[in-house]
């Protein structure tokens, strides 16, 4: 078994081993992962920090010793940049921007420095629940990316999960696979700020998911994150002035 950490600012992860192929998500600055598979250009990746698998670009990242995998993927020592965006230096003296939710524990190893050092969290100290309106804030306007995990471009799910991680709780990657999270309210009224409201499509498979906030109002990832009106039929959508999306539950996660 072999081991990787990336070392650009975002790497794209994708479904088969192709630059044409579909980003299912992407890689931050930092994060670690276990090598399924190596061919000569690709390599077949699962994530350390939610055990997501892709296609990564092998030079797209490093290669490191288990040992060194072991401590960068640990959850008590991992430290995350908190900036929308910040700036690591290497060792060169080059600069990269780096996005919040970055691994910034993995900065030393790499012989970088990260910038601001106070811009970090450790990864197991859970925040209030109520801080997680504050920090989806940080992501308003943000524009929409398939499979996008930064500021610059970012999926619902990729964004409902960066939230929670950020605040030390860990959600899986995809909207389906969050539904699985939590206990079922009944009503939107039950509901707290920093509830999941999952929405699915004419199939009846969950395909969206947003964070609950005070008032019946949602934030969530369409087009960019943007907040709009929650009722028991779905998300009405405040520009239209129609409903967008269709809801199938809420889950309450903490």
């Amino acid at each position: 078994m072999k081991y990787g950490v990336c070392h650009i600012t975002i790497a794209p992860l994708r479904f088969e081993a192709s630059d044409k192929a579909e980003m299912t998500s992407q890689v931050l600055y930092g994060e670690s992962f276990k090598v399924l598979e190596l061919r000569k250009s690709w390599s077949r990746i699962r994530l350390a920090h939610d055990s997501y698998e892709g296609w990564i670009d092998n030079k797209q990242y490093i290669e490191v010793k288990k040992e060194v995998y072991q401590i960068l993927s640990d959850k008590k020592s991992i430290e995350f940049s908190l900036d929308p965006i910040g700036m690591t230096t290497h060792a060169d003296l080059t600069l990269s921007t780096i996005f919040i939710g970055s691994a910034t524990s993995s900065a030393s190893f790499l012989k970088d420095v990260a910038q601001p050092k106070s811009g970090s969290q450790e990864s197991l100290k859970r925040l209030p629940k109520s801080n997680l309106i504050d920090t989806a804030l940080l992501f308003l306007n943000a524009p929409y990316l398939w499979g996008g995990r930064s500021t610059v471009g970012i999926d619902c799910s990729g964004f409902t999960q960066l939230v929670y991680r950020l605040n030390g709780y860990d959600l899986s990657r995809d909207a389906s696979q969050q539904a699985e999270h939590g206990d079922i309210l009944s009503f939107i009224e039950e509901s707290d700020p920093g509830d999941l409201a999952f929405f699915d499509n004419a199939e009846g498979k969950i395909t969206h998911v947003g964070i609950i906030m005070k008032d019946n109002y949602i934030i969530h990832a369409h087009g960019k994150v943007r907040i709009d009106r929650l009722d028991q039929s779905g998300i009405f959508n405040l520009e239209q002035q129609t409903h967008s999306h269709k809801l199938r539950m809420i889950k309450q996660i903490l």
